[in-house]
């Protein structure tokens, strides 16, 4: 990863696949899906995520010593970690979408 976008040490790629997108983003895809099956607003999502970001930012420097206080980390561990509760949310929207209003598909009607 560009140290530009992202600063970390000589393994930082595997380090932010690891705690950002596979720890922090499985996290905020079951977030987003458990606020998608209560029915809550989409709102939600990004209070959640903004949460999610800090814990994340939290356990890089905890673990690994890297910055903990980096505007621009935190920014990406957002984007990545917003951009997986909105996914986690949609699915489980469109599947309740679906069972709860059936389209009849011959005919496009209800």
């Amino acid at each position: 990863m560009p140290d530009f976008l992202y600063s970390a040490g000589p393994y930082g790629l595997w380090i932010f696949l690891l705690v950002t997108v596979v720890m922090g983003g499985g996290a905020a895809f079951m977030a987003g899906k458990a606020i998608a099956e209560t029915w809550r607003p989409r709102l939600h999502l990004f209070v959640y995520a903004i949460l999610l970001a800090a814990t994340v930012r939290f356990i890089h420097f905890a673990l690994f010593e890297e910055p903990l206080l980096s505007l621009r980390s935190f920014l990406v561990d957002l984007v990545v970690v917003t951009c997986l509760t909105l996914l986690g949310f949609s699915i489980t929207r469109q599947g309740q979408m679906a069972s709860q209003y059936r389209w009849d598909k011959a005919t496009n009607r209800a």
